[in-house]
């Protein structure tokens, strides 16, 4: 008899609905507040990178994390989150990489989660409940 508790397609669902739901709220912000692009766009121009790379975010942001979401193309989402949250690590966050908050956790807790957990997808594949399984 199959254990309940042991069910891999399951868990994979449930992670990439939590991350695809969960950075996919970050894209739809920044749909919602097209100003914010201007950030990145001047951390980028600082690096002497093109400012059009901002638009990157709507791919790592909007359509990755749907890929990852309906499972088409799940490994490929995984990267291009883990990517655009290298991205952010590099352009946003380099100060902080080091850094504990007041309660001891590491400041980057929630861009971690992000970055390994596009890792863990692109690694794992969409499991058997998804649109495209792979």
């Amino acid at each position: 008899m199959r254990n309940p508790l042991q069910n891999d397609a399951l868990g994979k669902l449930i992670l990439r609905l939590t991350v695809g739901i969960l950075i996919l709220l970050h894209g739809v912000f920044k749909i919602l507040n097209p100003g914010s692009l201007e950030f990145i766009s001047k951390q980028l121009s600082g690096l002497n990178l093109p400012a059009v790379l901002a638009y990157g975010v709507y791919v790592g942001e909007v359509i990755a994390p749907l890929m990852i979401i309906l499972g088409i193309f799940s490994r490929l989402g995984g990267l291009l989150v883990f990517g655009n949250m290298v991205f952010a690590l590099a352009l946003a966050h380099r100060s902080q990489f080091f850094s504990l908050t007041n309660n001891g956790g590491w400041a980057l807790e929630l861009q971690g989660f992000y970055l390994f957990s596009g890792l863990a997808i692109l690694f794992l594949g969409s499991g058997r409940m998804a649109i495209r399984p792979d």
